[in-house]
């Protein structure tokens, strides 16, 4: 009758069996991915530095937010005074639209961006004869940006440029 008893006993109030795992129960060395559920692990979970390399999927990082050269700094330009790209960084195109005047444009839309633009020889050989440059978004294209030089006398003339674009 007891035997009977706490069989009902059991089978109404239900029964359950924990088991509990800790660091402590855990050999170094046993535990693999496959065993983590995904976003189980934290930052402080992994002792420092015991992330390799290897063990990032870097096609899953994105860039850092204050990095300046990640984003910021991969648009440049470097013209001779006939409007070739003589190097530059997320160029497509360059060209000389008409005396002093040229476009450029980029691989990405840079109208929020902030244009910089210096008169300069693209080689090594004596910088330019005096001249002025001014910059605008070009109105066509976002990714595209205007560039004007003159030279001394203000007049339009074909000078070679440096520009940078800071996004």
């Amino acid at each position: 009758m007891a035997v009977a008893l706490l069989a009902l006993f059991m089978a109404m109030g239900g029964s359950a069996y924990a088991l509990v795992v800790t660091s402590g129960s855990i050999k170094n060395n046993t535990i693999r991915s496959q065993d983590v559920r995904n976003g189980g692990l934290v930052g402080k979970d992994v002792r420092a530095n015991g992330l390799g390399g290897r063990a990032i999927k870097e096609s899953t990082l994105g860039p850092v937010p204050s990095s300046f050269v990640t984003s910021g700094s991969a648009h440049f330009a470097v013209l001779n005074a006939g409007g070739q790209g003589v190097r530059g960084r997320g160029t497509t195109s360059t060209a000389r639209t008409g005396e002093g005047r040229y476009q450029v444009i980029f691989d990405a839309d840079v109208r929020g961006c902030a244009y910089y633009a210096t008169i300069g020889g693209p080689t090594a050989a004596a910088p330019p004869d005096n001249g002025q440059i001014t910059v605008s978004g070009l109105g066509s294209n976002v990714n595209g940006v205007d560039v004007r030089t003159t030279g001394a006398n203000g007049n339009d003339a074909n000078k070679p440029f440096h520009l940078l674009v800071l996004c």
